[in-house]
């Protein structure tokens, strides 16, 4: 027999009431929302602590890149000033000695009208479009002496070359307006990517940043780490050599007498310019060991305070080595060797933008001007990865 029941709607009971489909939906949606309210506030605008180390490391980056082109702008206008003030000086110069021609010119067309020659005044003369048209239209230059002529001659010679450096004056003005530009948007950059990295920085708990410092430690121990892991291999390599040497020595002692007065002048110039280069980068060395302590002032040369192209180029310069200024001018300074090769000396510069540079003194190690808020110190090469050193160039 047929039930007569009527079918139970469909739907949950909650807490003992029956609920309709769409009610039971609404409350299921309500509790996930609270639970994952209750779950842990949102963090979705708060970067990882990773995230914030990366950034700050990247602007750090950016700062040190802005820095070095504003150090190539500084040292571009410091050089086009001088270039503009000796032009400047120049055509002062140049200009006194133009009057004194025109002058001279006034006086021979004052002399001209003396003996008898129908010439207009001094005045006529002065408001010419040039003494020559002056002196054709009153056909006079058949009438001038030898003398007279040559001043003419000399007045054209000295207004035309007057006016060309006039305009070289003006366009190396205009030189130095950009160059102004390119040093004020360049210090703007780098003044503003330090402000946001300190911002960054504020904003870490206690806790945040005590993490930070030893992840910090971590990647320091990994660069020490590998900082004798290339001292071992160098010394392995220099214990060779030596073997080398040492058994070419006696194979030569035991072969009979030969010429080999060319072999022995290439060793003999080999090893002096190798001595040469070895006093200098002691004498940079000892320049930096001293400077360890300094901070770092984005821009500054010392004596104080240095900035990683700064400190390398007084280095070298208490050698008595001239190298350029920026760090892109001094990876060619010189001549590049093998990492494995590098000596007490060498640059070692980083990056793909070759942004940094630090100065090799041994065994995986340099001093260096690291970044804002930080002083010269010894670090091992390795202090941003093996990834991020460059090339190694030897400035001597």
């Amino acid at each position: 027999m047929a039930s007569h029941r009527k079918s139970r709607p469909a739907g949950t009971r909650v807490a003992g009431i029956r609920t309709p489909a769409l009610a039971t939906a609404a409350l299921t949606s309500v509790a996930l929302l609270s639970q994952t309210a209750n779950a842990s506030p949102s963090t979705d605008d708060k970067p990882s602590l990773e995230e914030v180390e990366k950034k700050v490391d990247d602007l750090y980056r950016q700062a040190e890149s802005a820095t070095e082109k504003y150090n190539a702008a500084k040292d571009q206008t410091t050089k086009q000033r001088k270039r503009v003030d000796t032009l400047l000086d120049d055509v002062a110069q140049r200009t006194q000695k133009l009057n004194e021609a025109r002058e001279e010119l006034g006086r021979n067309a004052a002399a001209q009208y003396r003996t008898g020659a129908a010439a207009p005044d001094t005045a006529t003369f002065l408001l010419a479009d040039t003494p020559q048209d002056y002196f054709d239209q009153n056909q006079l230059m058949d009438r001038m002496t030898g003398r007279q002529k040559e001043a003419v001659d000399d007045y054209f010679t000295q207004q035309s070359a007057t006016m060309k450096k006039r305009q070289e004056a003006t366009q190396s003005l205009e030189t130095l307006t950009e160059s102004q530009s390119d040093l004020q948007s360049a210090k703007t950059t780098v003044q503003q990517k330090l402000s946001d990295a300190r911002e960054l920085l504020s904003k870490l708990t206690a806790e945040e940043k005590a993490r930070l410092a030893a992840i910090e430690k971590a990647k320091q121990e990994e660069a020490a780490r590998k900082a004798a892991e290339l001292a071992r291999q160098q010394a392995e390599a220099e214990r060779q050599r030596q073997e080398q040497e040492a058994a070419a020595q006696q194979q030569e002692s035991t072969a009979p007498p030969a010429d080999s007065s060319g072999s022995d002048s290439s060793s003999s110039d080999s090893s002096s310019s190798d001595s040469s280069y070895a006093t200098k980068a002691e004498k940079a060395l000892a320049f930096a060991r001293s400077q360890v302590g300094k901070p770092y002032v984005w821009g500054a040369t010392g004596p104080d305070s240095y900035d990683c192209s700064g400190l390398t180029q007084a280095a070298w310069k208490a050698a008595g080595v001239d190298i350029p200024r920026v760090t892109y001018d001094q990876v060619n300074a010189g001549t590049t060797v093998s990492l494995s090769n590098a000596q007490p000396g060498d640059l070692v510069f980083f990056y793909d933008d070759i942004t940094h540079v630090g100065i090799y003194i041994g065994n995986g190690m340099m001093i260096h001007a690291p970044k804002p808020g930080a002083y010269v110190r010894e670090e091992s090469i390795y202090y941003d990865g093996e990834s991020s050193i460059h090339s190694v160039v030897r400035p001597a």
